[in-house]
């Protein structure tokens, strides 16, 4: 089997107009071969930007076999970076595996080694519910619809502080804070700054707020930044001690920020019994390694559509456990292609996996061009993983075609 041809369409909110990326339009990954099995794979939505990216590794891998998933991938990974550039070889990845999948009529998870789980642990990831405000009281209501949703998660994330309305909302925050604008990510990516008593004490009553409503039963996350100091993350870890918060997310480096100080990490750590999170922005095995050997944090989340794929992401997570240090991978945000993806590889994690961030397709009619799903989806808080061959999920092309923009059209061909 040989690879003939490597294809990539932004499927988006308006199809009609070749040069018009809204919001929620999602590159995909096909890979054509002459035994005639395509497998696909997926980056997440808020980067379409990179189909001439990903494109760029055409000439690399056409006429090798696809199966040689490793083979390929030495053609390839060290092209890559750190978020958001590493999504383009990991989403070639992904597709390697499915046609490695389909072709020896197996679900991905029995390539990477097979089930430890049968079922899938997730948290609320994109189901999220917009704030009135950026109040304890509003918090709390959000929480509450949260909780009410009916994936049933067991663990909810929320974002505060820089990951969050607050610093552009809530007077006196900080003393002074760097804020880059970034539509692509909300508006606060790059917002750095030490807060002010005030600022940080809004944050907690806002964290025990949520927390009156969690109880007990319901495991609370924080997506923290990144942009925190040294200083102030460590009071915030010590506040949070108290709430037995699952882990404050990217509070230091992170989403978009492409370098990891383990030192700085190490520091927050070893000063509080709150879990320190990070991880989502890295790419490869290699700066996972500095992390993990210094005890810098108590959780790692890498995306399987960022990291360089998702035996990339399997041996993070091994190397993660030989530390002690728990997985909770990021959600390849708005695809199913991705979900399938993060479905596949976390059945064969090790015992140190947590939960995966859940995906939502954005819109709602993905849905209805790919077949596969289980429906629900989500039940009690878990996905019940599949055993189709490959990554198990395939479009129906005649709907998916209706929705590939114009100078796409020739995908499915």
């Amino acid at each position: 089997m040989k690879i003939i041809d490597i294809k990539v369409a932004v499927i988006g909110d308006r199809p009609d107009d070749p040069d018009a990326f809204d919001t929620h339009c999602s590159p995909i990954v096909r890979i054509v071969t002459d035994a005639g099995i395509d497998g696909y794979g997926q980056v997440e939505s808020s980067k379409p930007y990179l189909k001439p990216h990903i494109l760029y590794y055409r000439d690399a891998l056409v006429g090798m076999d696809p199966t040689d998933v490793e083979r390929c991938m030495l053609r390839i990974r060290r092209r890559g970076s750190f978020k958001p550039w590493g999504a383009s070889v990991s989403a070639i990845e992904m597709a390697l595996w499915d046609v490695a999948g389909k072709a020896a009529n197996l679900p991905v998870h029995k390539l990477l080694g097979g089930k430890v789980r049968d079922k899938v642990r997730v948290y609320n990831g994109n189901v999220r519910f917009p704030l009135r405000d950026q109040s304890p009281e509003a918090y709390a209501e959000n929480m509450q619809m949260m909780k009410e949703s009916p994936e049933g998660f067991t663990i909810i994330k929320q974002g505060v502080s820089y990951h969050s309305g607050m610093p552009n909302s809530v007077p006196n925050f900080a003393y002074s804070y760097d804020r880059v604008d970034d539509p692509s990510r909300g508006g606060f990516a790059g917002s750095r700054g030490l807060l002010t008593e005030q600022g940080l004490n809004h944050i907690i009553r806002c964290v025990e707020a949520m927390k009156k409503v969690t109880g007990e039963s319901i495991g609370l996350a924080l997506d923290c930044g990144p942009g925190w100091t040294i200083p102030d993350a460590i009071r915030f870890g010590r506040a949070m001690e108290p709430h037995n918060i699952m882990w404050i997310e990217d509070i230091l480096t992170g989403d978009y920020v492409p370098w990891v100080n383990a030192s700085a990490y190490r520091e927050v750590t070893q000063a509080t019994s709150t879990p320190v999170h990070t991880g989502e922005q890295i790419y490869l095995r290699h700066h996972f390694k500095e992390l993990f050997e210094k005890q810098a944090v108590r959780v790692v989340g890498p995306d399987p559509a960022d990291v360089g794929g998702l035996a990339e992401l399997k041996w993070v997570a091994e190397y993660a456990d030989l530390h002690g240090i728990l997985m909770a991978p990021h959600g390849t945000l708005d695809g199913v292609i991705g979900l399938a993806g993060l479905v596949q590889v976390s059945a064969t994690l090790p015992h140190n996996f947590i939960a995966f961030e859940y995906p939502v397709a954005r819109p709602s009619w993905w849905y209805d061009i790919v077949d596969g799903l289980p429906d629900p989806i989500v039940k009690d808080g878990f996905i019940d993983v599949w055993d189709r061959p490959g990554l198990g999920v395939t479009f129906r092309v005649n709907e998916a075609r209706k929705r590939l923009h114009a100078s796409d059209k020739g995908f499915f061909d």
